[in-house]
């Protein structure tokens, strides 16, 4: 009976580890940054740069690919229309005064573009000093 409980917890425990995000690197070129899709549309990562060289980074970054619609600095958010009517939110959120958390999400016409997501979150990261 202990045996039929115990099979039974490890499939439902291994059942709902396999039904998370896929981890996946986002370039070589970030280091050893690693970030993972947080769901379609979006690319989140922590980095150990400050936070104010990854806002600087962010809003250059966000005028160069579009115009910015929005941006509070306190609440580390940006909001930006893409050239290719692409809408792009990029967070910044402070976990420790070393570490930041990035996290680009874009979509277009409603539909995810993780592609954008991901080169943006790499140029800001690349950006940043």
């Amino acid at each position: 009976m202990k045996n039929i409980f115990l099979v039974l917890l490890l499939m439902s425990f291994i059942a709902t580890s396999l039904s998370g995000c896929v981890p996946l690197v986002v370039g070589s070129a970030v280091g050893a940054v690693g970030g993972y899709a947080a769901s379609k549309d979006t690319i989140e990562g922590d980095t150990d740069k400050l936070y104010d060289n990854i806002w600087n980074s962010a809003k250059e970054v966000a005028r160069i690919r579009g115009t910015i619609k929005q941006e509070n600095y306190a609440h580390g958010t940006l909001h930006l229309v893409a050239s290719d009517s692409t809408l792009v939110w990029i967070r910044l959120v402070r976990l420790t005064r070393a570490t930041t958390r990035v996290r680009v999400s874009c979509r277009r016409f409603h539909l995810p573009n993780l592609e954008l997501a991901q080169e943006l979150y790499t140029k800001i990261i690349e950006e940043a000093k």
